[in-house]
């Protein structure tokens, strides 16, 4: 691959993500500070301080595939898929390989739970039956790349602090409700700093920003990843371009723009055509797969469903 532009690229998402983190701390320690003075920027450190090291994100993975309807893909069943799950863990250096699960759904989607030590993969049936062995790589490289770069604990750090910040936003709010009695009935006169009244109120919108802005970063960087594990950039840029094609469908085609109708600073993850774009950069000019694909088109990687088995009151499957 191109070094110069992923050693760029690799700089470029780490400035990024510290600019953010820092941005997002700083406007929750602002929101303490218009409402408790110097005292309020040590309690909004503290409370993220202290919710950040208490965020695991392994605790609830299980509940959330439970909501997903998600079981697991046993290697019988998908040996191909748990051959590149092998190799892909392998690289990225994580303790052990991720378990795939399976749940229904007619959206191609595919996302990450747990931690380093302990994760799970969860992936649509219309991802496993839609995308090539090549795109389904570049899919579990990226979400392996979210795993290996403890991007789910960063996020649960970028959403603690949020929270905080409108916590003490809805406080102001309170403060200046109780107030307005004290003006009416108690003829008592209240000086307010509106500028700074109105930047407390609109601070949980310019935390949550950041916080997309957060999301945004990591995501290109777990494509970056992606690619270095994989060795094909172009893999995975085929998957993004196949998903948001799917995604549009003929809509996009007799209405131009149709799919998006939210800016791009709204998004959770940054517009496909960019991260197809930065993809295609760094190809190398002679790609070599580290997989040979042509010998598994022959195998199936969606699950296979088992047979019913009988248990004491029904069938269990």
């Amino acid at each position: 691959m191109n070094r110069a532009i992923q050693h760029s690229h690799r700089w470029l998402n780490w400035l990024q993500t510290v600019v953010l983190v820092g941005a997002m701390l700083g406007i929750c320690s602002l929101a303490g500070s218009l409402l408790f003075g110097d005292d309020g920027v040590w309690m909004a450190l503290a409370a993220a301080a202290g919710f950040g090291l208490m965020i695991t994100p392994g605790s609830a993975w299980r509940l959330t595939l439970h909501f997903y309807r998600a079981r697991p893909i046993y290697p019988q069943e998908a040996p191909v898929l748990w051959q590149m799950l092998e190799i892909l863990a392998e690289r990225a250096e994580l303790p052990g390989v991720p378990t795939p699960y399976f749940f229904p759904s007619p959206v191609i989607n595919a996302f990450a739970v747990g931690s380093r030590e302990q994760s799970a993969i969860a992936l649509s049936d219309s991802l496993l039956q839609r995308l090539s062995p090549r795109e389904l790589a570049g899919v579990l490289a990226h979400e392996i790349s979210h795993i290996a770069n403890n991007d789910l604990r960063v996020m649960g750090l970028a959403d603690v602090v949020s929270r905080i910040t409108a916590i003490f936003a809805n406080l102001g709010q309170l403060f200046l409700l109780l107030s307005i009695p004290a003006m009416l009935f108690a003829g008592v006169v209240l000086e307010f700093n509106w500028p700074a009244i109105l930047l407390l109120l609109f601070s949980p919108h310019l935390a949550l920003l950041a916080q997309l802005g957060l999301s945004r970063t990591r995501e290109y960087d777990a494509d970056l990843n992606a690619a270095i594990l994989t060795g094909d950039p172009l893999g995975l840029a085929q998957a993004l371009a196949h998903i948001e094609q799917a995604s549009k469908g003929w809509l996009a085609v007799l209405l131009p723009g149709w799919g998006n109708p939210e800016p791009s600073w709204l998004r959770t993850h940054p517009p496909t055509a960019e991260r197809i774009r930065r993809l295609q950069a760094l190809a190398p000019a002679a790609p070599s797969h580290w997989l040979n694909y042509a010998p598994l088109l022959g195998y199936s990687v969606t699950p296979v469903p088992r047979a019913p088995r009988w248990r004491i009151g029904g069938l269990w499957r």
